[in-house]
C-alpha cells in the first residue's frame, strides 16, 4: 500500500492517512519504551505480532458485540480502521496486583484482587499519565457521565471475555489498559474501541510458573521479551506470515 500523510507518530504507532474519508492506516514499529520513555530499545519483530495479535483481539470482541475501530489488517505491520477521536483518558483493568498498584497501596505483588478494579489515567505523558477519579474526568470535560459509564462497562465485558480466552491457552491476564474514541456519523457520536491490545499494553504471566510474557520483560530486563510476544501467538493459533524469519522474531536491542 502506498504511504500516505502521517497523522501522528507514537512511541509505539504510526498513524497514517487511509485511502477513503474517514479511516487510518495504524502501522506497527518495533521500537519499545517503558517508565514514560526514559527507557528506549527495540525488539525485531515485535510491531508483526502486536499487528496480528491486535487483529486477532479485536476481531473476537467485534463477534462479541465490542465496537472498534478495527477494519481489516492491510499487511504485516499495518491495519486499516476507522478514524476517532480519541478520548484521553487510559481505562485499566486489574485482576492481579502488580506495577503501580503494589507500589501506590503496598499491596503484594500477584494477590488476586476480590473483583476486576477498574481505573482512569489522564493522557498526557509531560505529566506521566496521572491516576484521576471520575470527578477530575467530569469536571474538566473529558469524559462524560454516560460515557464513563459505558467505557467500564466495555472494559468489564472485555475482561470477562479475555480472561476466559487466555486461561484456555494457560495465560493469566493480569491487567490491561484499554483506550476509546468517540466516532461521529449521521447516527451520532458513539464509543469504540481503539489502539490496540498486545503484550505491549497488557500483563500475561504464565498459568503454570507465573513466567511473565509482556513487555515487563524488557522493563525489568528478564530478556527473551521477542521470545514470550511470539510464545502467546503462538498459543492464540496465530503464525505471522513474513519475507524470513527477521520478519517477526530476533532479539531484542536495548538503547
Amino acid at each position: 500500500m502506498a504511504r500516505r500523510r502521517q497523522i501522528y507518530e507514537g512511541k509505539a504507532k504510526v498513524l497514517f492517512e487511509g485511502p477513503e474519508p474517514g479511516t487510518i492506516v495504524q502501522y506497527f514499529k518495533d521500537d519499545a519504551t517503558a517508565f514514560n520513555a526514559e527507557k528506549k530499545g527495540t525488539i525485531t519483530g515485535k510491531g508483526v505480532l502486536n499487528n496480528r495479535i491486535t487483529e486477532y483481539v479485536f476481531t473476537k470482541l467485534a463477534d462479541l458485540g465490542i465496537p472498534t475501530h478495527f477494519i481489516r489488517r492491510l499487511n504485516m505491520r499495518e491495519q486499516l480502521c476507522r478514524q476517532v477521536e480519541i478520548v484521553p483518558l487510559e481505562v485499566v483493568v486489574r485482576n492481579i496486583a502488580t506495577g503501580s498498584l503494589t507500589k501506590r497501596l503496598g499491596v503484594q505483588e500477584g494477590l488476586r484482587l476480590p473483583r476486576a478494579l477498574v481505573e482512569f489515567y489522564y493522557k498526557d505523558d509531560a505529566l506521566g499519565d496521572p491516576l484521576v477519579s471520575e470527578e477530575h474526568i467530569t469536571a474538566f470535560g473529558w469524559a462524560s457521565p454516560m460515557e464513563l459509564e459505558e467505557m467500564t462497562g466495555m472494559a468489564l465485558r472485555i475482561n470477562d471475555f479475555l480472561s476466559g480466552l487466555f486461561a484456555a491457552i494457560g495465560i493469566q491476564l493480569v491487567d490491561f489498559k484499554l483506550e476509546f474514541g468517540r466516532i461521529f456519523d449521521e447516527d451520532g457520536m458513539r464509543l469504540v474501541l481503539a489502539d490496540e491490545f498486545s503484550p505491549d499494553n497488557c500483563r500475561l504471566w504464565d498459568a503454570e510458573t507465573g513466567e511473565k510474557m509482556d513487555k515487563d520483560r524488557f522493563r525489568q530486563d528478564l530478556g527473551g521479551v521477542g521470545e514470550a510476544y511470539q510464545e502467546v501467538a503462538r498459543r492464540l493459533g496465530i503464525t505471522p506470515e513474513g519475507d524470513g524469519p527477521g520478519d517477526h522474531k530476533g532479539s531484542e536491542t536495548v538503547q
